[in-house]
């Protein structure tokens, strides 16, 4: 479909309104992190509590030395340790916080989870363990199965040490030896330290007066208590349930809780743009006529077409740096214009479809793709309550309270998001 063609007039007038939402939100951020916390300590200290590792075993404290030691047990390490034993070394320990290898999908198990990275190219190893993804984008059920997967088909179980979180790292100069310190007690010694513990390891939450005097039940997204809400969120029928965040998380949340909650309010500071998910099941028979080496031709072909994309652009000729700004742009606001025309097109209420709208340019929030966050609006039972930017500023013990409207919630989930790159480890490496 040919891009629209509009007078530059027009996207001068959209980017005005994009800084107009911007300055918005500016107005009411808090100055520098204030408006959110990853620190769970005293009454937040339940938010950080592992509800997978149902029980820990106790054991004594590891003080040997080992060649290579990764710090998580996410695909990071998975993956770089399997390499590393196929190439004869075996000196290697994982040390993970949580009960399991897998990193994020281990921690993220709350419903909907899913993989927004075509899976075929998302999960590695799949040649080696002789496995095709059973649809085009991955549930996160299947993924952190693959995780288990390669631990399984390499033997990493026995090099792994789980529920122990690393407090330190210190180089020693007398033996040349990194120094791992954790919370169990160990002192173990590596010549090689590999922070594998990713990028959005550490859970945050939004600072808002009186959120620990909630009387109900609350958590956050990837400490999902299905204790709670029953496996297949069974106990929510006749619960009153409430989310803060409208991030990739809470696109993929939603629309399960829309299936089985009472009411459901979903409390919106910034929209996500949502795209469409064109996700479909393997074709067994394409699947079946696979040859080894699949999977790394695939790569080599994918990397091969942005290379020779990024080639014929430059061999258009010269641009001005202006004029190419000023087409990347246009092209972006064309973009996202088309997702308000896709947000019109599926929500029935006026006033929920142009508050569920982004105004920024692509890419501005984390992009989301699915195909039920936006339909889900338009069920009884889902209610968007659009905060303006503000965000909600108090909690009561019945629940939140916006502009003077309180709501009276049994259950409040917090899809808040995580610190980037702040993970604790990198400052305590000495």
């Amino acid at each position: 479909m040919p891009r629209p063609k509009h007078p530059q007039s027009y996207y001068d007038g959209i980017k005005e309104k994009f800084q107009e939402e911007r300055n918005l939100r500016l107005l009411y951020r808090p100055p520098g992190t204030n408006q959110s916390t990853s620190e769970f300590s005293g009454d937040l200290a339940k938010y950080a509590i592992d509800p997978y590792a149902k029980e820990v075993p106790g054991r004594e404290p590891i003080t040997d030395k080992v060649e290579v030691l990764f710090i998580g047990g996410g695909f990071s390490a998975l993956l770089t340790s399997a390499r590393l034993r196929e190439r004869g070394i075996e000196s290697i320990r994982i040390v993970e916080r949580g009960s399991d290898v897998g990193g994020t999908w281990y921690w993220n198990r709350y419903p909907g989870a899913a993989c927004d990275v075509v899976s075929y190219d998302y999960l590695p190893l799949l040649d080696e363990l002789d496995y095709v993804p059973v649809n085009h984008y991955s549930r996160g059920p299947e993924i952190f199965a693959h995780c288990q997967a390669i631990a399984d088909k390499y033997n990493l179980y026995e090099l792994s040490v789980f529920n122990t979180t690393v407090t330190e790292t210190r180089w020693d100069e007398t033996d040349q030896l990194w120094h791992v310190s954790t919370d169990r007690g160990d002192v173990m010694r590596a010549q090689f330290v590999i922070c594998a513990n990713g990028t959005l390891a550490k859970p945050k939450l939004s600072t808002i007066s009186g959120m620990t005097s909630f009387s109900g039940h609350s958590f956050h997204t990837s400490r999902w208590d299905y204790d709670y809400t029953g496996k297949n969120l069974e106990h929510l029928k006749d619960k009153v349930v409430g989310i803060i965040g409208t991030g990739a998380s809470a696109v993929q949340i939603v629309p399960e809780l829309a299936k089985t909650a009472k009411e459901v309010y979903v409390f919106q500071r910034t929209p996500s743009s949502i795209d469409i998910r064109d996700d479909w099941p393997t074709d067994p028979n394409w699947a079946r006529k696979l040859e080894p080496g699949w999977q790394s031709k695939r790569r080599s072909k994918l990397f091969a077409a942005v290379e020779n994309s990024l080639e014929k652009r430059a061999a258009k000729g010269a641009v001005s740096p202006e004029d190419k700004l000023k087409k990347q742009e246009n092209a972006n606001i064309d973009y996202m214009m088309r997702i308000h025309r896709r947000i019109d097109e599926i929500v029935d209420d006026e006033t929920t479809a142009n508050a569920l709208k982004p105004w920024y340019m692509f890419m501005c929030k984390r992009p989301c793709f699915h195909n039920e966050y936006l339909p889900s609006f338009n069920l009884p039972n889902v209610h968007l309550v659009d905060t303006e930017g503000e965000g909600i500023t108090e909690i009561s013990p019945q629940g939140p309270v916006f502009k003077g409207h309180g709501y009276e919630w049994d259950l409040l989930i917090y899809a808040t998001g995580f610190e980037v790159q702040q993970t604790g480890i990198y400052n305590d490496i000495v």
